[in-house]
Parts: C-alpha cells; sequence; structure tokens
C-alpha cells in the first residue's frame, strides 16, 4: 500500500532552521504487507521527541535514509497471521521502541530493555523478524527508525513492539506512554527505585524530564527539586510540586537538600557535562540515574575514587528499563487515578506537515511533548 512518511536522507548535515532547511520530507512510500508475527497499525498520533532530532543532528547515527518516529498509538488494520494471539483487527496500540525476541540472555533474564536482537535490528533499520518494509518510488529500501517509523499515516511493526491498550484513551495522551513516560517514569520507578520520603533531584525538564517529576512525586518523594534553563518549564515544575531552579542558581541546591546532596539523581539531557553535575549533585550513597543519550564522541570523567569513598551509585537508564507490557498499563492506570497527570506535558497537536517548524520548537527548548496526527486527521481527538 502507499502510505506517507517523514524520511530523514541523511544524519549530521541538517543546519537550521529546520522550518527553512526541511531535513524531514513528506513521502510517498510504499509499505509491504505484514508478515507473520507483524501488524499493519494506521497511526492516530505521534510524539516528537529528542531522540528525533538526535538523528537528524547527527548525535545518534543511524543508516540513511530513515523513516523517522518512534513514539505513537494507533489502530491495527491488519495482522499478519492468524497465530497472533492477543491482537484483533480495530485493537489501539501504543508503540515501544525496543522490541525484545524473548530468547536472547537478557531477554530470559528479565531485562528485555536490553535485548540484544532488538538492539541490533533497531541499529540496522530494520524489523525484528528481519528486513525492511519501507520502499521508495524506485524501490529502494527505507530504513524503520527504531522499529517503529510513527510519522507516517501507516506502519508495519513487530507485534512485540505494540501494546494494547483501551480504546478510550485520547490518541494524543496515549501516544506519550510510549517514550516520554515509559522512560521517564522508568528511570524512576524501575531505575532508581524511589522510596516515599527520598529526595529526588531532576536535571531537564523535557517530556522524560517532567515524567520523572510526576513519577518521583508519585512514589511519595520528599523534598523534590528540578533544574532547567527554561522559566516556562521551570514554572510548570513548581505547579507539579517542585523546587525549580535556573542552571545558573544551581549553588542553591546546597540549602535544599540537608544531607549536601539528593538521595536520587535523575539526569535526562544527554550531555556528559551535565550527567558530571549530576553525579557531584548527589549524597554520599546516593544514586544517580542517567536517561540522556550524548553525542558518542563525548567522554564522562569522575574522580574514580569517588565510587569507593563516597558509595555512590551510577546507572544507566534504557527505556526506563522498562517492560513495556507490565509498564504501559501500569502508569495508564496511575494516570487514570490522577497520581500521573501526563496531559500537562503535552504542549501541542499539530497536523504532521508542521514537522520541520515543531522541530525548531524543540531544538529551542521551547516545548515539551508536541505532538503530530497525519493531516487530515482531527487534531483535537
Amino acid at each position: 500500500m502507499e502510505i506517507t512518511a517523514a524520511v530523514l536522507e541523511r544524519s549530521g548535515d541538517n543546519p537550521r532552521p529546520y522550518a527553512t532547511n526541511g531535513p524531514l520530507k513528506l513521502t510517498t512510500l510504499t509499505l509491504d504487507p505484514p508478515r507473520a508475527g507483524e501488524l499493519l497499525i494506521r497511526i492516530d498520533a505521534a510524539g516528537l521527541c529528542h531522540s528525533d532530532l538526535s538523528v537528524i543532528n547527527g548525535d545518534r547515527p543511524r543508516p540513511m535514509p530513515m523513516a523517522l518516529g518512534h513514539e505513537a498509538t494507533g489502530i491495527v488494520e491488519a495482522l499478519g497471521s492468524r497465530e497472533d494471539q492477543g491482537f484483533a483487527v480495530g485493537d489501539r496500540v501504543i508503540l515501544a521502541f525496543l522490541p525484545s525476541c524473548g530468547e536472547c540472555i537478557r531477554c530470559k533474564a528479565g531485562e528485555p530493555f536490553m535485548c540484544s536482537e532488538g538492539a541490533k535490528a533497531n541499529g540496522e533499520g530494520r524489523l525484528l523478524n528481519g528486513g525492511r518494509r519501507l520502499h521508495d518510488s524506485c524501490g529502494n529500501d527505507v530504513h524503520h527508525h527504531l522499529g517503529v517509523s510513527a510519522f507516517a499515516s501507516h506502519v508495519v511493526v513487530d507485534r512485540r513492539s505494540a501494546v494494547k491498550v483501551d480504546k478510550d484513551i485520547p490518541a494524543q495522551i496515549a501516544a506519550l506512554f510510549g517514550c516520554a513516560v515509559l522512560t521517564g517514569a522508568g528511570a524512576v520507578v524501575n531505575s532508581a527505585g524511589v522510596r516515599p520520603g527520598e529526595n529526588v533531584l531532576i536535571y531537564g525538564l523535557g517530556g522524560v524530564g517532567l515524567s520523572a517529576l510526576l513519577a518521583a512525586r508519585a512514589s511519595g518523594a520528599g523534598i523534590l527539586a528540578a533544574i532547567d534553563p527554561s522559566a516556562d518549564k521551570r514554572a510548570l515544575a513548581t505547579e507539579l510540586g517542585a523546587v525549580a531552579i535556573d542552571p545558573a542558581n544551581a549553588a542553591e541546591l546546597a540549602s535544599i537538600f540537608p544531607e549536601s546532596g539528593a538521595d536520587v539523581v535523575i539526569e535526562t539531557v544527554g550531555k556528559a557535562a551535565v550527567l558530571k553535575a549530576a553525579y557531584a549533585a548527589a549524597r554520599r550513597g546516593g544514586r544517580i540515574v542517567t536517561v540522556g543519550l550524548p553525542n558518542p564522541s563525548e567522554t564522562f570523567d569522575i574522580p574514580a575514587v569517588s565510587l569507593v569513598a563516597e558509595g555512590k551509585t551510577l546507572i544507566g537508564s534504557y527505556m526506563g528499563s522498562a517492560i513495556p507490557s507490565r509498564d504501559i498499563p501500569r502508569y495508564i492506570a496511575m494516570w487514570r487515578s490522577g497520581r500521573l497527570p501526563v496531559e500537562k506535558l503535552l504542549t501541542s497537536i499539530s497536523p504532521m506537515s508542521r514537522i520541520n517548524t515543531l522541530l525548531d520548537l524543540m531544538a529551542d527548548g521551547s516545548a515539551i511533548r508536541q505532538v503530530m496526527v497525519p493531516d487530515g486527521i482531527d487534531a483535537t481527538g
């Protein structure tokens, strides 16, 4: 079938403003039907994430050309085979950006977020079952982004990339659970294991950072603080119950946390210098969780003796150390109860044709989560 998708032809050579230079082109592609174990999904809403920008600016190298987008929700329109139990035409699904094979050592150890086969498929721009289902007008393959390629009217995904959810969740809210909430809340709940009364500090107030803030509050954090250069984002963090600080005033942390640092520090910015500051901001015996993805050329250095002498724990958290089939329903239940008001993350709902303009707003740091819908779909639904 023919679909419309936002395609990136090259990575790392895309000067701003994106609205003028247009690194993402809405292109007509041919989408193969799903194979056994795969689903055809009509995309209802897709969130724009900094990880998408990282592919565009070259911080996250990927094979080109690539159809971008990895945070989304949609409706199942076809199954690859009758054996695809658990899904039916008409189901609403949320897409997760790392399919797990279930057979590798890490999957069998209960860590599907470290699936070696899923990571390999994502790095090669293909689906977990092998190969690519997207092709340009000349018949050449177009790579998949993280097994999803959600900036499109339709996608074919491995069934292990999809989590079925209730149909009554508004599409623009459901999309946020696929990355921002899964990663940010997971960093707090799964990776850090924040306990009631623990003091938490968050660096960065994008979609992931604010999701972490919401989850920390829901987990019963004691002192809750956040650092971000955006005054608007700091105002929202204050509204959500945190002490918000401009990075220029980071010295104020000494008076906020009574033990010379926070029990848990969550770093979501994806810069080595920020991670170093986050490490220093943890108390003796504290835990530092990093979810940001710096450019591969950046290095991180700390006094080696501090790991033992100060008893700190540095934790890398990919996809919030999540099991999507378990965690997405859990976070949705928290949202329904009012404990995780993820609608606060939503900056705007726009047609996908505005994607390059929205990229500029994200790169400027003036947006939290911008959700897009394929052109022709009601953006208010």
